[in-house]
């Protein structure tokens, strides 16, 4: 396994691609990619470029690939985020050209089925970014909610150490895209109650990988994921999707990626809130508390079996709700559970 590497950061002036290599959803919501895209420029000062596929529903893998190695290729451009994520790019990263993208490092937003593209180019040995979304996150209705856009500020331009800090307010109830009268309304939010900490109090500094849980359960019948020794010392993170699993399947995939060697192979755990309501599953707050609870405690159980005593944090805001929170991909966290602090390196 290469040893991962940061890439060059871009300017404000930049031009950055803007690709769709997994769902291509700004065919389907042009209203919400159009208000991503005018706060990439004016608020991050950034260039969009699009490709053939960004706004193409259903193309096909292999001109996704293109498209992404396109990108990672041309001299001019100096980051590549992508729109949002999907179901499928698992079929697009076989056919990236990975000695353009090895040659040609460049930083890499996005998440959900983009654990795909981040994970591949884990394994080229270049540190990726787990979040942002055209769609998602520049287009969040109202404005960009301010840690997640602080966050994505210093990943984008600013290396160095950033301290993460807890939502005093979170959601996981977006607004609808398909009425773009929304788009002016700030989604519904909740007070937070800040991160929850267990195992020892030590710090542990190490090298993250993880990402969307049910793409990693899919990575790993794919055979595509780092060895246990790749990962020895690491710290795991990771969240679950909108398609809301339930804990019981939350506790297989933790299980087998057990049985696999891998839990024991991490110091420290970093878990995302977990996204508890959906369009066709509109929980109540008390329903979403108790998913919550089943969650953590689906975790706990995988952990007690498998792992060595890490040190695990909840509730952290990295994943399907708002904000969220950018994690270099490979880059370096540290978690210091006894001042009870998480800092990454961008």
């Amino acid at each position: 396994m290469v040893p991962p590497r940061y890439p060059p950061k871009p300017r404000p002036g930049d031009r950055v691609a803007v690709v769709s290599p997994s769902a291509g959803l700004p065919a389907v919501f042009p209203e919400v990619y159009e208000l991503g895209l005018r706060r990439l420029r004016e608020d991050l000062g950034l260039e969009p470029v699009e490709y053939p596929t960004t706004r193409v529903l259903g193309a096909d893998p292999r001109d996704r690939a293109r498209d992404l190695t396109a990108a990672f290729a041309d001299p001019s451009i100096t980051a590549v985020l992508a729109t949002v994520g999907g179901d499928d790019l698992i079929t697009v990263t076989p056919h990236l050209d990975d000695a353009v993208i090895a040659a040609n490092p460049k930083p890499y937003f996005g998440y959900s089925d983009n654990t795909n593209v981040l994970n591949h180019l884990y394994r080229l040995g270049i540190v990726g970014y787990h979040g942002g979304s055209v769609l998602v996150h520049l287009g969040r209705p109202g404005a960009p909610h301010p840690l997640t856009f602080d966050s994505l500020r210093a990943a984008l331009f600013t290396p160095g150490w950033y301290e993460l800090a807890p939502a005093t307010e979170w959601g996981d109830q977006p607004n609808d895209w398909r009425d773009p009268a929304t788009l002016a309304d700030e989604p519904v939010m909740i007070p937070g109650e800040g991160w929850r900490w267990q195992g020892p109090e030590t710090v542990v500094q190490g090298r993250t990988w993880g990402g969307c849980l049910e793409i990693l359960h899919w990575l790993a019948a794919a055979d595509r994921i780092p060895s246990v020794a790749d990962l020895s010392g690491s710290v795991l993170v990771f969240e679950t999707s909108n398609e809301l699993p339930p804990a019981t399947e939350v506790f297989r995939i933790l299980r087998n990626l057990g049985e696999r060697g891998l839990l024991a192979a991490f110091r420290a755990v970093l878990v995302g809130r977990p996204k508890a309501w959906d369009f066709d599953r509109p929980h109540t707050l008390d329903e979403r508390r108790a998913w919550s609870e089943d969650q953590r405690a689906a975790v706990n159980r995988a952990l007690a079996a498998y792992a060595d005593d890490p040190v695990v944090v909840f509730d952290v805001d990295l994943g399907h709700t708002d904000p969220q929170l950018i994690i270099p991909y490979g880059g370096e966290v540290r978690v210091d559970a006894v001042e009870r602090r998480i800092s990454v390196r961008y």
